[in-house]
């Protein structure tokens, strides 16, 4: 198959929508809707560098009947709908590429059941994750896929986010348990259960989580929780290379060590990170660590991690051993991107997410470091090592078509090497609009057939977040 070229623009099919829709959704949601421009651009962008034209309007939902009754409305008049968290996606997948409505769920925030017990809640698909784990922690729980973002657990969901405790607590589809989801026709359906098992029909739960909007809208979400370890240390500790850091991790991982966060930043991004968030980390290759457990397991992963590190060079471990401390180094690390952003002001990002095995982190990120290096684009550069996900992000001038371009060739030679040692496009970020040329070369023909025939089946009419995943 041949390779895809590198996407620099999305494909717009604007389609007006019908003033009497717009009416008709004014009657019913009164001030829980706006056609205003302010509102309606604000709901039209996301992270992403892509410029498309804004929703037809904004809806602010605040019942699973309101986004029923949204959606019944916008299908008698073959409207696409999109739905929208707080826009923190990366590659577009809010972007109105082909009009419609915009399906705000930010006001549906509810935590609706801690069953402590059991170890699960249920929320609204508005609640953030950071909401989520205030109201959790007083029973001793915590909620552990991080993103970076204060992301809503109905998004993280639908793009299968992961983040920095993945090495140890996995991503959005193993934590997921139950879902609520609102179809395409605007019947209101669940998928699953509380158990941690079944084998009850065809996995409806796991085709929703990751289906980015296309395929109904969700609105509650039951995901597992854990208890809050009895002891947590983080650490930092530079090496004189990245290649010996990866190596390091690399090492840690094939140990069977159970770290719970395993971050790589470069000397490039230390820079910006020390100077967004006035620290006075060292400037080197860098692992950015976390070690949960009793205070015994805790030390005897520290030890054994640093007896590796110690073999490829790595300095003296720096330790933030109180919350505050580790709160200040994560809140750096998960700034990075904004940090990178600052030191170059106007510009965009064009951001990858490959993620590949272990064994093979070494020879897609090290290649692509050089790469970025040669071309003179500014950029930087963190990554979950710890489960072979790497982030490389361009800082380009949105107004150089040059610069774009070079950076979209970058990308395209990362994704391609990362296909070509048995890895994904896309670690966590999803498809979207940027990565739908590299899913038909890693998928295959046939599986993108087959996704299309349950998009055809589940949204015969193509209104659910259209333009996304694939072309139709």
């Amino acid at each position: 198959m041949n390779a895809p070229s590198p996407q620099l623009h999305p494909e717009i099919h604007n389609h007006p929508a019908p003033v009497a829709l717009l009416q008709d959704l004014a009657t019913r949601f009164g001030s829980q809707y706006s056609a205003a421009l302010v509102v309606r651009e604000q709901h039209g962008r996301d992270e992403s560098s892509f410029s498309v034209p804004p929703p037809a309007a904004v809806v602010f939902a605040e019942s699973t009947q309101d986004v029923a009754d949204a959606v019944q409305l916008a299908a008698r008049f073959k409207v696409p709908v999109i739905p929208f968290g707080v826009g923190s996606s990366l590659e577009g997948h809010l972007l109105a590429v082909q009009g419609g409505i915009s399906l705000d769920l930010g006001r549906m925030n509810q935590v609706l059941a801690i069953n402590a017990e059991d170890l699960t809640v249920t929320v609204q698909a508005g609640v953030t994750r950071k909401q989520l784990n205030e109201a959790v922690k007083s029973a001793g729980l915590f909620f552990p896929v991080d993103p970076g973002a204060d992301a809503t657990l109905g998004g993280m969901a639908a793009t299968r986010a992961s983040g920095t405790n993945a090495v140890r607590y996995a991503t959005m589809r193993e934590n997921v348990l139950a879902l609520e989801v609102v179809t395409a026709r605007g019947e209101v359906m669940r998928t699953g259960t509380r158990a941690k098992k079944s084998s009850a029909g065809y996995d409806l739960t796991r085709l929703m989580v990751g289906s980015e909007g296309t395929l109904g809208v969700i609105t509650e979400v039951t995901v597992k929780l854990y208890p809050l370890p009895e002891a947590v240390m983080a650490a930092t500790c530079s090496f004189n290379s990245l290649a010996d850091a990866v190596n390091t991790t690399i090492h840690v991982i094939q140990m069977g060590v159970p770290i719970a966060r395993c971050e790589l930043l470069d000397a490039n991004t230390i820079r910006m990170v020390n100077k967004h968030s006035n620290l006075a980390l060292r400037e080197g290759a860098m692992l950015l660590m976390e070690f949960h457990g009793s205070p015994a397991s805790v030390q005897e992963q520290v030890a054994t991690v640093q007896a590796i590190a110690h073999d490829f060079g790595g300095q003296t471990f720096e330790w933030a051993s109180t919350p505050e401390a580790r709160t200040k180094l994560w809140t750096a690390r998960h700034n990075a991107y904004f940090a990178g952003i600052q030191s170059r002001p106007g510009c965009k990002v064009i951001t990858t997410d490959a993620c590949v095995p272990i064994s093979k982190l070494a020879d897609a990120l090290l290649d692509s470091v050089t790469e970025a290096q040669t071309s003179g684009i500014p950029y930087f550069l963190v990554g979950h090592v710890g489960d072979g996900n790497f982030h490389m992000g361009y800082l380009i001038d949105p107004d150089s078509a040059e610069e774009r371009a070079t950076a979209e060739q970058l990308n395209h030679r990362l994704v391609q090497r990362a296909l070509k040692l048995g890895g994904t496009c896309t670690g966590e970020h999803g498809v979207g609009l940027h990565k739908m040329d590299f899913l038909v070369q890693e998928a295959g023909d046939g599986a993108i057939a087959m996704m299309r025939a349950i998009k055809q089946a589940l949204d015969p009419d193509n209104l659910m977040n259209p333009g996304k995943i694939f072309r139709r």
